[in-house]
């Protein structure tokens, strides 16, 4: 008899989560060791209420077309599980005869996965659990980086890119562009390839270095008075001197984090009225993690492998591990998968390293090492007559 497999998405969903997605349900399937295959609809909300997709029987036709679909096709949740929920998960574990259990997601998805897979043993239950990483916010530990990540900072990089071209072509304001990362700066460190792509100024600032606002708009004044234009790069997440962030919603997610938002239109307004300069806010926001058009096929293609990775290891006896990516840069990038204790990944954060953060506004060319290869090749030579 196939073991029952469960697929669940946690936390803000990616562009490619839906690659990791159909290669857990093709690797069930050509592996001939799987029973039926069930997602749960919304994450742990429909862990919570029985409510599961049979996957199963649908055709090959429309799990292939989860590689070229945004966002989550079984729906996900930020719903952070509290001791009183785990008795239910365990419920609906039982009621549909579960044997293996994947949660695609972040810090605290991997937490989920650690505590069920926890709950399982002590329980005797016939349970094998593995996390399948994904977080555009690469702020995953142990693994080199994370599906979701390539993609988002290639949108975020020729997005930026494309602004800094128009801020330069009519240098009349400043361009202030805020970017994902509440508290890592990864991708808002992607924008940064305006500067080696165009011959706009540029500036950025990441959460990982607090920022001191009258430096900022001197920095900004000084930067934008050589005339070639401006664009300010910012994560939503930057802080202030006093380790607040600079602009705040007001609002907590449901995994308990404050949801930051409106810091674009903060510095925006501050360019304005303290430096009498004209400035824009954009805000992409969504966008840089649902863009298709935008997505990396290296990262295609690892998220699909990290999904058939995790299901053919659970099959094969692991339990009580995520996926995760060991990568090499030579002349040509490689990269290879295994398996790490999920006690090492849950809810640990990996910052953007400081070191690749110079005269705190400007990236280092070592993080275009790493982040390059990941962002797919094809990236475009713009003709830049001006120069």
């Amino acid at each position: 008899m196939g073991k029952n497999i469960l697929i669940a998405h946690g936390g803000g969903p990616t562009a490619v989560i839906n690659c990791s997605l159909q290669g857990a349900v093709e690797a069930a399937r050509a592996s001939g060791k799987a029973g039926r295959i069930y997602a749960a609809r919304f994450g742990a909300e429909g862990i919570l209420k029985g409510d599961l997709i049979d996957l199963t029987d649908v055709p090959a036709s429309t799990i292939a077309r989860l590689r070229d679909t945004p966002a989550s096709a079984i729906g996900s949740c930020r719903r952070k599980l509290g001791e009183a929920d785990y008795p239910t998960v365990l419920d609906t574990l039982k009621k549909f005869d579960i044997n293996c259990f994947f949660y695609n997601g972040g810090n605290d998805s991997m937490d989920t996965c650690c505590k069920v897979n926890e709950l399982a043993r002590r329980e005797g239950l016939d349970l094998r659990v593995i996390g399948i990483p994904k977080t555009m916010d690469n702020d995953l530990e142990v693994t080199d980086h994370c599906p979701g990540f390539g993609s988002a900072a290639r949108y975020a990089g020729l997005s930026a890119a494309e602004l800094a071209l128009d801020a330069s072509a009519l240098p009349i304001h400043v361009v202030v562009l805020e970017l994902m990362g509440r508290n890592a700066g990864w991708v808002t460190a992607a924008g940064a390839l305006a500067a080696r792509l165009t011959d706009c100024e540029t500036l950025t600032y990441l959460p990982e270095v607090l920022v001191d606002e009258d430096k900022m708009l001197a920095d900004i004044e000084a930067a934008y008075a050589k005339g070639r234009g401006l664009l300010v790069t910012v994560s939503e997440g930057v802080r202030g001197l006093d380790d607040k962030p600079i602009a705040d919603t007001g609002i907590v997610d449901g995994f308990g984090h404050t949801v930051p938002g409106g810091t674009a239109q903060h510095i925006s307004d501050a360019i304005i009225q303290r430096l009498g300069l004209k400035s824009r806010a954009e805000k992409p926001g969504l966008l840089g993690r649902a863009s298709i058009p935008y997505v990396s096929p290296v990262d295609r293609q690892e998220a699909y492998a990290v999904g058939e990775y995790a299901v053919n290891a659970a099959l094969a006896g692991e339990s009580g591990s995520m996926v995760a990516i060991r990568a090499e840069r030579g002349p040509e990038y490689r990269s290879e998968l295994f398996l790490t204790p999920l006690a090492g990944v849950a809810n640990a954060e990996k910052k953007f390293p400081p070191e690749w953060i110079v005269d705190g506004n400007q990236i280092a060319d070592e993080f275009f090492d790493y982040a390059l290869p990941l962002m797919g090749g094809g990236l475009p030579q713009y003709a830049l007559l001006r120069r």
